[in-house]
Order: structure tokens, then sequence, then C-alpha cells
């Protein structure tokens, strides 16, 4: 991993700053009341199925992380220090513009009404992007959008997991796909700090680890039974439809029944 001066600063920085946004998300839980009360109670129903203030919140935090991360790409595409940058910022630009078609139909259908530009910590990471040159901007650009993602992606997934709407669902899911997409093409950048990601998931944290006992140095362990379905089953569906290292994006346009997107 390259080294540049200022690199301690900003990672102190990430695990600060990033750590936000997580922040709107899991604050519902700890409101006082019961857990099925505050539900209850930020809740408002929909012809596709309760909306609570988790829902909504993600369907903004969608939309926000568009507004910053597409002009990220956009410069990242526009100054290109290296081929895997460039690709980088390649899927940043189509992802997001993708993903913001959706987010626009989906807030049209259900009205939340969403913010038309970054917020105050986003513009202030497109300042440093901005202000950064040579090593320290492919530094930057992989290790500030690999952190916000990193973040990002856990939330959905509780999101995805526990709404009773179905367009916010389906916005969950193809949030995860962009997220991880974009997860695994900024690592390729050979830019991530992952001992500074590493070290930020778990500040703060008290509980002990969990899994099996650290292995003895040089012992192979034994090999494990194949887990296979048993008797004659018959599947047709594939692991993995892309290339190993790659996420399939791919899926049809959004329907804009509203006419949201004219």
């Amino acid at each position: 991993m390259r080294r540049f001066n200022g690199t301690a600063v900003l990672m102190a920085a990430l695990a600060t700053t990033v750590g936000a946004l997580a922040f709107p998300v899991w604050t519902y839980g700890d409101r006082s009341g019961t857990g099925q009360a505050n539900l209850a109670a930020s809740s408002v129903n929909t012809k596709w199925g309760p909306l609570t203030a988790a829902d909504r919140d993600l369907i903004v935090r969608v939309r926000l992380a568009g507004l910053w991360e597409l002009p990220a790409g956009q410069q990242a595409m526009e100054r290109a220090p290296t081929a895997a940058v460039k690709e980088a910022a390649d899927h940043l630009i189509v992802g997001h513009t993708d993903l913001d078609k959706r987010v626009r139909i989906v807030a049209a259908q259900l009205g939340v009404e969403l913010p038309n530009q970054p917020n105050e910590q986003q513009q202030g990471w497109l300042a440093e992007l901005t202000a950064a040159t040579g090593q320290e901007y492919e530094y930057k650009f992989a290790n500030l959008l690999r952190a916000a993602h990193g973040k990002i992606f856990p939330a959905i997934g509780a999101v995805r997991n526990q709404t009773r709407n179905t367009l916010v669902r389906q916005l969950a899911s193809d949030a995860n796909m962009t997220v991880l997409d974009h997860i695994t093409v900024l690592e390729k950048t050979g830019s991530v700090n992952f001992d500074a990601i590493a070290n930020d998931s778990v500040s703060g944290t008290t509980a002990s680890p969990t899994g099996p006992p650290p292995p003895s140095v040089g012992a192979t362990a034994p090999s494990a039974s194949a887990a296979e379905a048993s008797g004659d089953v018959s599947t047709s569906s594939s692991p993995s439809p892309g290339q190993p290292g790659t996420v399939n994006t791919g899926r049809p346009d959004p329907v804009d029944s509203d006419g949201v997107l004219q």
C-alpha cells in the first residue's frame, strides 16, 4: 500500500465523520416506548404497505448518495489518474444515474420530498477531493467513497429486512446491488485502507468476538464435507450470474407511470 503525508489525518477523519452515515436508520429503535409502538407512531399507510421513518430515511439517503457520488465520479473520470480509478468512476456515474431514476419515481409515488443538493458533510468530501492531487487524490477518492458505501451497506439490509412497503423493498434491493458493485470496483483500485475500515467498524464496541478459536500455526484444518441437497433434485439457477469479482447489475429500466422523469 502506498503512503503519503496526511493519510493518518484522512483516516482519523473518516472514523469520526463517515460513521455519522449510519445514525439515522439506527436511532429509531432508541425512542421511548416499545419497538412496536415506535414503529406504528412513525408509519403512514400507503397502497404499497406501511411507510416507516426508516423507510423514508433510506429513500432520502439513496438520493443523497447520488448527489455527491455522481459529481465525484465525473471528476475522477475527467482526471483519470489510473485505469482502475477511471473504471470505478464509470461505475459510480452509471450506477447512481440509474438508481436516481428509481428513487425519484419511488419518492413521488410515496410522497417523500427529496433533497436537491448534497448535505454539508458530503459537500465537505467533494471539497477534499477537489483540493487533492496526484496520489493523494487517488487515495482519498478510493477511501472516502469506499467508507461511505461500507457504512450504508448494512443499513440497506436492515431496511430491506424489516420494511413492509413493496416499493421500498424493491428500492433497497436495487440499492444493495449498486452499492456492492461500487464497493467491488473501489477495492480494485488497490488504494483502499482495509485496516482503517476494520478499526472504524469496531470502534466503540465492547462485545467479545465470537467464532471458532484461532488456528494453530502451521496446522492444516480437516476438510469439511460438502453441503448438498439429497435425493434427485432438479435445479436451474446459477450461484453467480457474473464473472468472479464482479456484480451483475443488469435489470430492467424503472417504469415511470407517473411521468416523474419527464
